[in-house]
């Protein structure tokens, strides 16, 4: 029975691993970050895998583990430090031109839960409730991070970035 697991195990993650790259990847903006969070996340799947299969959506109860994964990571203090062999540079004088190097690097700088949920609205499509059973809160708490975590892009966008304007702010 264990090796019937262990292939439907198999051949779930072949088939769901580049959804859960991908949303690993938008929100630790990070490849090897990414890995991290997925290979942390099917090591946990393999545990609980019996326990997964009987829930009725598998891959909501992924997504959450792996939300909750990266999350928990966040809280880390190792996940704060950078390890390099040279001294950091200085930030060069004029900012990226691509709009989504913005808006990525301005959605690093939110608060991991505000990241998640902006992550999980906007760029996978997912609705409030479902947001709010993936990260284990209420849908208000999901539109009060939503709301905060847009308002908080808007400031840390300049006034009249091209990037800003895709959330509706700008000018203010």
């Amino acid at each position: 029975m264990r090796q019937e697991h262990e292939r439907e195990l198999e051949e779930y993650l072949r088939v769901r691993m580049p959804h859960l790259r991908r949303l690993a990847y938008l929100l630790t903006g990070d490849f090897d970050r990414a890995d991290d969070v997925v290979q942390a996340t099917a090591t946990t799947l393999y545990l609980k895998w019996r326990q997964v299969r009987a829930a009725g959506n598998i891959d909501a109860y992924v997504r959450r583990m792996l939300v909750h994964t990266f999350l928990g990571e966040r809280r880390l203090a190792w996940a704060r430090t950078w390890l390099t062999d040279r001294l950091p540079e200085r930030p060069a004088a004029a900012p990226p031109t691509d709009d989504a190097i913005v808006v990525r690097a301005a959605l690093r700088r939110l608060p991991p839960r505000q990241q998640a949920v902006l992550v999980l609205r906007f760029l996978c499509d997912l609705p409030v409730n479902e947001v709010a059973a993936t990260l284990g809160c209420a849908p208000g708490t999901v539109k009060s991070h939503t709301s905060d975590g847009l308002a908080a892009l808007r400031r840390l966008l300049e006034p009249g970035d091209r990037a800003a304007s895709a959330f509706g702010g700008g000018t203010r």
